[in-house]
């Protein structure tokens, strides 16, 4: 509702930043890391992870014969056909892996975003946009000059809480999608650990870890939709007959309280997730 009072404008403002960061988020769900900012980040870390590639096959090697070492109590055993067979391709799966690990981790992440889309499309959710209602709008603009100090007061902190809110929310989704290249750029070094059987649970852990961290969107995702059916309605105003503050206070209360809600349930995403997949 459109106002001239400073107050309203200022409330109104909040909001609009809040549905702004909302409707950010919905979009960082659906983009995929190479088309993010343009691209030129996932260039940068496609060059890093082609540049790792030369230590990731230097240390397949060491994990190799380290392996070889630990699981091999003598020489005879190293020529007994099944253990040779193993080794080899353990061996030859690990370097695959190495080569291709890029693929492998974008074929995890395009399985998950599936799934990302899948809720977001069967939801039936659409991004509104949030408004004071009008009776709160009526309320501030019948008080006088000097009854309105308070009301600035209030409005002043609320909108506040609500900014800061809203950024807590959208650096934590700017998170998600920042760890998502450090694992890309990072891969070869943990997927290396495959050619040794006393150290394969590390590229084990990686591959679960990059994958929880993908699963994040989906629990994200889910988060955003549970609040706004939560928050379909708008705070309860209370009885009219109350003074301006007073309603302001209370509709400001209960709104923070809902966002609150949603950015504690964003911000653990990823303890929702290692608890579902059991890092």
């Amino acid at each position: 509702m459109d106002s001239d009072n400073w107050i309203v404008q200022n409330l109104n403002s909040a909001l609009s930043t809040w549905d702004t960061k909302l409707t950010e988020i919905w979009g960082l769900l659906t983009q995929n890391p190479e088309d993010f900012k343009g691209g030129a980040i996932w260039t940068v870390m496609l060059n890093v992870n082609d540049g790792l590639k030369a230590i990731g096959y230097g240390l397949l090697v060491l994990f190799f014969a380290a392996g070889i070492v630990r699981t091999c109590s003598s020489y005879t055993d190293i020529k007994k056909p099944e253990h040779a067979v193993k080794a080899f391709l353990r061996f030859a799966l690990a370097q695959g892996a190495v080569m291709h690990g890029m693929e492998l981790l974008t074929a995890v992440f395009s399985i998950v975003q599936g799934m990302v889309s899948n809720i977001m499309s069967h939801s039936g959710m659409a991004q509104g946009v949030t408004e004071l209602p009008a009776e709160i709008v009526e309320k501030i603009e019948s008080v006088g000059m000097l009854e309105s100090i308070p009301l600035w007061i209030v409005t002043l902190l609320g909108s506040l809480l609500i900014t800061v809110l809203s950024f807590v929310m959208i650096l934590t989704v700017y998170g998600r999608m920042f760890k998502l290249y450090m694992y890309t750029a990072i891969a070869p070094i943990p997927i290396s650990t495959f050619a040794g059987e006393p150290t394969q649970s590390v590229g084990k852990n990686f591959i679960r870890s990059y994958t929880g961290v993908c699963l994040e969107g989906a629990i994200i995702a889910l988060a955003c939709i549970i609040f706004s059916v939560f928050a379909a309605s708008p705070p309860a105003i209370g009885n009219p007959d109350l003074s301006a503050v007073t309603i302001v206070w209370n509709y400001v209360g209960e709104l923070v309280f809902n966002l609150l809600i949603l950015v504690g349930a964003v911000k653990a995403s990823d303890r929702i997730v290692k608890e579902i997949m059991g890092l």
